[in-house]
């Protein structure tokens, strides 16, 4: 049996690979290039395909929203560049199809809010994520924190070096509760030493390992809770698309 049972359901993880409905149901015969750019940048990611050698090949298709995937040239290889969703859910069911098709080193890019006293788009590394969503239980045996890939933790940290910017690797909190980082939560999560707040991160490297893939994140920091009586929404931090996007794409190009 490849269940293991439990009394809560979300912690009965079970080890088998294919499911009743598997990511490339849909027999595209769609084969993707190996490296890719899971971004969470919203609009941008059409403005970066809309202006550079870059071709759609393929739409995800979801309930409320069609996702194109692009294949962009990129110092001379081909690169899958495609527009995450926000949510650990919708995420990785991207992310999953995106695997099914080919693809298998993944480095994505999004903003997180502050719990310590950083600077708006600030860019840092998570080395690992506290699990506070349900995705990633599907996708690996409980635990309390998922491991990021040294492997792309490395690529990030050497692209970042050769940018000449300065990095911090952080732990992270992935939580589905966006309107539920209460005061008491966010200081207990400070205690286990989460330094910033997103909701993908433990979902998206749990599945990539389920999968045989490599994945990595590279966070900028948006609003600050940082001070919890005075929360602070700056700007989402906007202004780090851009070069968020370039980091990745140089990042990915060497793993």
């Amino acid at each position: 049996m490849s269940i293991v049972k439990n009394e809560l359901p979300i912690l009965e993880f079970d080890t088998e690979q294919l499911a009743v409905l598997n990511p490339t149901h849909e027999n595209l015969g769609l084969k993707l290039p190996k490296k890719c750019v899971f971004a969470f940048l919203g609009a941008y990611i059409d403005e970066y395909a809309n202006k550079t050698n870059t071709k759609q090949v393929s739409t995800f298709v979801s309930a409320t929203k069609y996702y194109p995937i692009y294949i962009t040239k990129y110092q001379g290889e081909e690169i899958v560049l495609c527009q995450a969703p926000v949510g650990a859910a919708p995420a990785t069911q991207l992310l999953d199809w995106l695997i099914g098709y080919g693809v298998r080193e993944i480095i994505s890019a999004g903003s997180c809010g502050a719990l310590e006293k950083f600077p708006e788009s600030t860019f840092l590394v998570p080395s690992k994520a506290l699990r506070d969503e349900g995705t990633s239980y599907h996708y690996a045996p409980p635990s309390r924190f998922m491991e990021i890939s040294e492997k792309a933790r490395k690529a990030i940290e050497d692209t970042i070096r050769r940018h000449c910017m300065k990095y911090q690797e952080v732990i992270t909190w992935s939580t589905d509760g966006f309107y539920r980082e209460t005061k008491e939560k966010v200081a207990y999560r400070k205690s286990e030493g989460c330094a910033v707040v997103e909701m993908e991160c433990s979902a998206l490297s749990a599945c990539a390992n389920f999968r045989g893939a490599i994945w990595g994140m590279i966070l900028y920091t948006a609003d600050s809770l940082a001070d919890v009586d005075k929360y602070d929404e700056r700007n989402w931090g906007g202004n780090a698309y851009e070069y968020a996007l370039t980091l990745c794409l140089d990042a990915v190009t060497k793993l």
